[in-house]
This record gives C-alpha cells, sequence and structure tokens, in this order.
C-alpha cells in the first residue's frame, strides 16, 4: 500500500506541473509575449511602401536592416492562435475533433486508474484534469517547439540554395523546388506549400507571406520580406538573400553561445528542483514510518500538496531566470 501511495504522489505532482507548464509558464517566462510579438510583425505591403522603387544596393540593404530591427522591436496585443493552427504548426495531421477526442481519452484513463489506485474521487478528477487538459496541450507544446527548432537548423542553407541557383540563372520557384526535392523536413513541406499556394494564382510575395503563418518565427517573416520587396521594387535578390542567410547564421550562432553560457545556471536549476523529491526518496526507504505520516493523516496530505505547489512555482522561478530571449 506505502509503494502505489507514493506512486500515486508521484502522478499527482507531474500532473500538477504540467497543468503549470502549460498554463501559468508561458506567462511568467515571457514566451507568450514572445509569441505575440512574433505575431505581430508588420505586414509586408506596409514595408514595401517604404521602400524606394530604385534605391541602390546599399540604400536598400541598409533600409532593409532598419525595417528588420523595426519589426522585431515591436510588441503588440494579439490572441493566441487557435487549436487547430496550432496542430497544423505542429506538423500533426489531425484536426481539431479527432485532437479533443484524444484529449478526452487520455482524460478518462487517468480518471480511472486514479480512482482504482487511490479510491478518491477528488484526487481522480484531478488527474483526469491534468490528462485531459493539459498534457494534450503540453504535447503539442513541445512538438510545435522541436518543428521550428528543426525549421531555424536547415533554414539557412536552404537560403543559400536559393541563391546559388539565382546566381546559376535559375527562377525563384525552381530553385525553391530543388529545396523541395532535396532538403528534409520541415523545409520540404513548407517550401512545397509556397509553391503551390503560387501556382493557384497567388503573388509570389504574398505565397512567401503565408510561410510566416504556418511557422511563426522572425526569421521566416524575414525571408517573405525580402521576396516581396525584390518582388515589387526590383533589385538584386541573390544578394538580399545572401545578406539574410548571413544574418539568420549569426542569430544561429548567438544562440548557440547563449545556450552555452547559460548550460551552468541551467544545471543547478536542475539538481536544486529535484533534491527535494531525492530527499523524500531517500528517508522513505530510510525510515518509512517517519515519512509515511505525510500521505496516512489529512494534514499530511495538505502539506504534502503545498510542497507540491510551491515546488512547481520555484521551478517555474528558476527557469524563467535562466531562460534567456534571443
Amino acid at each position: 500500500m506505502p509503494i502505489e501511495q507514493i506512486a500515486l504522489f508521484f502522478l499527482a505532482t507531474v500532473a500538477t506541473g504540467g497543468v503549470a507548464w502549460v498554463f501559468i509558464y508561458p506567462r511568467l517566462s515571457g514566451e507568450s509575449q514572445a509569441e505575440q510579438r512574433m505575431q505581430t510583425v508588420a505586414k509586408t505591403e506596409r514595408v514595401v511602401s517604404k521602400v524606394g522603387a530604385r534605391a541602390s544596393a546599399k540604400v536598400r540593404r541598409d533600409q532593409i536592416e532598419e525595417t528588420l530591427k523595426e519589426l522585431e522591436a515591436r510588441n503588440r496585443k494579439v490572441k493566441r492562435p487557435p487549436l487547430s493552427v496550432r496542430i497544423n504548426q505542429a506538423g500533426l495531421s489531425l484536426t481539431k475533433q479527432q485532437f479533443m477526442i484524444g484529449a478526452g481519452v487520455l482524460g478518462v484513463v487517468g480518471f480511472l486508474v486514479a480512482l482504482i489506485a487511490s479510491g478518491d474521487l477528488l484526487v481522480a478528477a484531478a488527474i483526469s484534469f491534468a490528462a485531459g487538459g493539459g498534457l494534450p496541450l503540453w504535447i503539442l507544446s513541445f512538438l510545435r517547439k522541436r518543428r521550428y527548432a528543426k525549421f531555424l537548423m536547415n533554414f539557412p542553407d536552404a537560403v543559400d540554395i536559393i541563391v546559388r541557383g539565382i546566381k546559376a540563372g535559375l527562377p525563384l520557384l525552381d530553385s525553391m523546388r530543388v529545396i523541395v526535392n532535396d532538403s528534409p523536413e520541415p523545409i520540404k513541406s513548407e517550401f512545397r506549400g509556397i509553391i503551390e499556394t503560387q501556382a493557384i494564382g497567388m503573388p509570389l510575395g504574398e505565397a512567401c507571406g503565408k510561410l510566416y503563418e504556418r511557422i511563426p518565427l522572425a526569421e521566416a517573416n524575414f525571408f517573405a520580406i525580402v521576396v516581396a520587396i525584390q518582388q515589387k521594387a526590383g533589385g538584386n535578390l541573390a544578394e538580399a538573400l545572401s545578406n539574410l542567410s548571413r544574418v539568420l547564421r549569426d542569430r544561429k550562432k548567438m544562440q548557440g553561445k547563449i545556450k552555452a553560457m547559460s548550460q551552468e545556471a541551467k544545471a543547478s536549476a536542475a539538481i536544486i528542483g529535484s533534491l527535494p523529491l531525492v530527499v523524500m526518496l531517500v528517508v522513505y526507504l530510510t525510515s518509512p514510518d517517519y515519512i509515511e505520516l505525510l500521505w496516512t493523516r489529512p494534514l499530511g496530505r495538505v502539506l504534502l500538496a503545498g510542497s507540491a505547489v510551491w515546488m512547481s512555482l520555484g521551478i517555474l522561478a528558476m527557469k524563467k531566470m535562466i531562460n534567456f530571449d534571443f
């Protein structure tokens, strides 16, 4: 029985942490604000109107750099993307109804398992809410971030392929078709979407702008802006994309440097966050009668729940301290 209770406590702690991670952490860590900032990047038409029709290469490059700085500095309040859009951004082929059905199934399974293990209806309801509401959204957020990371890893190489193709005399669309044939996912599917959108009659600049709707990253919007400016104002597209590729690689290098410099703080936070659980396990193995009061007495359960909440808040606070926005 004690082992079942400690397992139930572990599941409840993980579920509480998952719910806090999904609903509380984006507001504390600034990720929601960063996502909003990326979604409020100025539209292509406003940027194009500021660029001269026949500016010199240096003036055009300076204007593009200044525009990109302005786009990154803007931070407006926008609505969160709907669930169907987030599912597509994660690269899943599920519909909104299928996702909701899967979340409901997880909630029912979590409720039944918790009810059988603990016999407490309140605990079972809490775990069911976490399994059906928090866990699917956390998995969806994880898949989105992983797909964005893969896109950023291969996007500079895709831009370089376009630059080499244009310098060799290929049109922009033919260079994109080379990317579709040779590049890995998700670069392949995203550029295929650009080609298919342009094939139905949409201008190429607007078709590239749709890339930002599927991949809401600043790098994707930079690419759409550069292509749209070239389509409207003309100029050397190979040079503009070459400059963009260099900027993307510099941002990637800076990201790696920041991660390397913050790795020590992340390791310290992981040790501090796991220390209470490790101490609890060691005390349970050495003196089980001493610590069993936490789940055999009503006051102990209250203290245990309060400790789980405060630990989750502490972990979120530490993650906010070591999370750098770049």
